[in-house]
């Protein structure tokens, strides 16, 4: 036991072992984090000085990263020794990870539907914590007599681009059962807002796309749509959504750094898990067209107890690598086992 510690602590630490992440968490504090991996008297002695400035890019317009408005203004970043500023992105994936690999950012989030093609690409940008899960979802137009995905075939399905992460998520799912993603149906670009008009005027029959504008294109036109999947349920029901990813040399010499942004996102998706309605109103400021009871439902929809790290998080960028390498996103020559293992890493251990 670490003899740093006071007696309290050390109780903690002593009872983790039997406790799920959950419970850690919960318990607060560096001690208790130690408990799922982290490097404590490293983490003590290092945010025991001036606080590490870290710029953290993100896109403010995503509900689902309240976590981030979370560790900032509850002052989670803070209190694991960080100085963060900030990034609001809005260029796009390539972008962004052209931005933490150069040096422009420190850390960001981002779906992880966006991030695996780029990352093949070879930017230096590690894969190392995750803030949720769910959030894409798909949606047939009832008229049209889409109530099931067996009955996607020779149908358009209205995207908001032919990159996004509900466009590739749902090809890869619907490829797992036996559809011809390029010949049994047909993707359609529309803008987001206008996904619902295109619906009615009959030039789609179902919309792949994420929240809120799923959730607010429903609410709409109550009794138009009905789910068909959801990346929050089925299979992927425990699988990540949103990644933390961090430039390569930020990671590998500025390890503690990394490990604090981690913890921070952590203990901040556990606070909105538990306070949907307190996070919903920290973030509206953020998204003042969604009504905050909107928002809190919308949280409350996501799971965010689901942030795995270290060999857990590789398994599962492994997973989502096979699906995208399966429905050809990936290159017939890119292993997943090797991306998995080249692209992510522990910073808690």
């Amino acid at each position: 036991m670490n003899k740093n510690l006071s007696q309290h602590e050390q109780d903690i630490v002593a009872q983790s072992s039997s406790w799920s992440r959950r419970d850690v968490l919960r318990a607060g504090g560096a001690a208790a984090l130690a408990g799922i991996g982290g490097s404590l008297a490293a983490s003590n002695a290092w945010s025991a000085g001036a606080p590490h400035k870290v710029t953290f890019a993100w896109s403010a317009i995503a509900f689902c990263l309240s976590p981030v408005v979370v560790a900032q203004e509850k002052g989670y970043f803070e209190k694991n020794g960080l100085d963060v500023e900030l990034l609001n992105w809005g260029g796009s994936t390539d972008q962004l990870l052209e931005a933490l690999a150069t040096g422009k950012a420190d850390v960001g989030v981002g779906l992880i539907h966006r991030w695996l093609k780029p990352l093949e690409a070879g930017f230096d940008v590690k894969v190392i914590g995750a803030a949720h899960g769910g959030c894409l979802r798909l949606v047939g137009v009832k008229d049209a007599g889409v109530n099931d995905w067996k009955q996607l075939k020779g149908k358009t399905i209205g995207v908001s681009d032919l990159n996004s992460p509900a466009k590739n998520f749902f090809a890869i799912h619907l490829a797992k059962r036996g559809v011809n993603i390029d010949k049994d149906v047909e993707w359609r670009v529309y803008p987001a807002d206008l996904l619902d008009v295109a619906a009615k005027k009959g030039e789609i029959q179902a919309i792949a796309d994420g929240d809120p504008n799923v959730y607010l294109i429903e609410k709409r036109n109550q009794g138009v749509f009905t789910e068909l999947g959801n990346s929050g349920t089925g299979e992927y029901k425990d699988k990540i959504c949103c990644i933390t990813g961090a430039r390569g040399d930020f990671v590998r010499n500025n390890k503690p750094a990394a490990a604090a942004v981690v913890r921070s996102i952590i203990q901040a998706s556990e606070f909105v898990a538990e306070n949907p309605n307190e996070a919903a109103k920290l973030y509206a400021k953020y998204s003042p067209k969604v009504p905050v009871e909107d928002l809190r439902k919308l949280l409350t929809d996501l799971t965010y107890h689901n942030h795995p790290t270290g060999a857990p998080l590789r398994a599962e960028v492994e997973y989502f690598a096979r699906d995208f390498h399966t429905a050809g996103v990936l290159k017939k020559s890119t292993d997943p086992v090797r991306f998995a293992n080249h692209v992510t890493y522990d910073v808690l251990s």
